[in-house]
């Protein structure tokens, strides 16, 4: 049976196959997959170079935020069970106070007298109003009020204090959550930093390294310590926090993270003085303001060298101008020039 094909003609096979390769051969728009690294062809290596040094710097800002909140938040806490044991304590001495002046009370109705021991034995804390002989037991029964309403007073004073120390924690807590809902922040531009790095072609890699080592050089000729050319050697804790943090060479960066197996910059210099026997602030932020400073040309092995205004990195000062750091993510503990970085200040531990 024919079909009309109201004059046209009809198309033959021959005709639809060759319109259907016509199609398949024009260019199309193209669309990198979400997952695939953003090109940047249209970026000079200093710019690529500065951008990276950006994000990596924000999210190293952003890390040592978080770690000064949960330190504050960790010694409070700490602060408020102290003061919750100290109440839970007066309250005690308060009830057995209050019992005492009960059987007291009763007792002098009966017109009866109190032994002192009893007394002597709850008032073992205020030697002033002990008593030493028990014909002075009716002058103890007057003081038991005063000493009573003294409880009392404390009890509320520690009262007061906890409930302080309790609001404090809940503040404390909270900016540490809003610290920790900045986690996802710091992991974004860390992605996207390594984003940048993996769209690389193996040429701006290249060229990238190379500017980093020039870049380098140019830090070994800045650097005005005393022993820039040999001189100071480690000794005693400092030796040992040296010894420390260059055994944890290679391992890698992690935010927040206090080792064994990773560590953020402050997270190794703690490490390593604790382990040198002489504990340390946790942030390089406290590690500037809690340690004792010293001059630049002062430097020597085992101090703290802290960068940048805000004081948010920090390495481990190892002599002849160079530092051990944590330096960031997607890198891992290494050796580098102490002036890689703009220098803060120094500061000396165990001094």
């Amino acid at each position: 049976m024919n079909v009309s094909t109201g004059g046209r003609r009809p198309w033959s096979r021959t005709y639809l196959a060759a319109l259907v390769c016509a199609i398949t051969l024009l260019p199309t728009p193209g669309y990198a997959a979400p997952t695939e690294p953003a090109p940047q062809d249209d970026k000079s290596i200093e710019d690529i170079r500065a951008e990276l040094n950006g994000l990596y710097r924000e999210a190293e800002m952003a890390t040592e935020a978080y770690n000064t909140a949960d330190v504050k938040a960790a010694k409070q806490k700490k602060r408020l069970a102290s003061l919750r044991a100290d109440l839970a304590r007066t309250e005690g001495r308060v009830r057995d106070l209050r019992d005492l002046a009960g059987a007291a009370a009763r007792t002098q109705y009966r017109g009866g007298e109190l032994a002192s021991t009893g007394i002597q034995l709850l008032l073992g804390e205020h030697p002033d109003q002990a008593l030493d002989e028990a014909s002075q037991a009716r002058q103890a029964l007057r003081s038991l009020v005063t000493v009573s309403d003294s409880q009392k007073s404390a009890r509320d004073q520690v009262g007061r204090q906890t409930d302080a120390a309790a609001k404090k924690l809940r503040e404390l807590r909270s900016s540490r959550a809003a610290k920790a809902a900045a986690k996802q922040r710091i992991e974004g531009k860390i992605a996207r930093a390594e984003q940048i790095e993996d769209g690389l072609r193996q040429d701006q890699t290249r060229k990238l390294a190379q500017l980093d080592t020039a870049e380098a050089q140019k830090a070994k000729s800045r650097w005005t310590g005393s022993d820039s050319g040999g001189g100071a050697k480690a000794t005693g804790a400092a030796e040992r926090a040296v010894d420390f943090a260059m055994a944890q060479m290679g391992k890698p960066y992690v935010w927040g993270a206090v080792g064994p197996s990773s560590y953020d910059c402050s997270g190794l210099t703690s490490s390593a003085w604790a382990a040198a026997g002489h504990p340390i602030p946790r942030t390089s932020q406290a590690q500037w303001q809690g340690l004792r400073h010293v001059g630049l040309a002062s430097a020597r092995p085992g101090d703290l060298i802290i960068y940048f205004n805000d004081a948010t990195h920090v390495g481990l000062y190892i002599g002849q101008g160079r530092i051990v750091h944590a330096p960031r993510p997607g890198r891992s503990v290494t050796v580098a020039p102490a002036a890689s970085m703009p220098v803060l200040g120094v500061v000396r531990p165990g001094a």
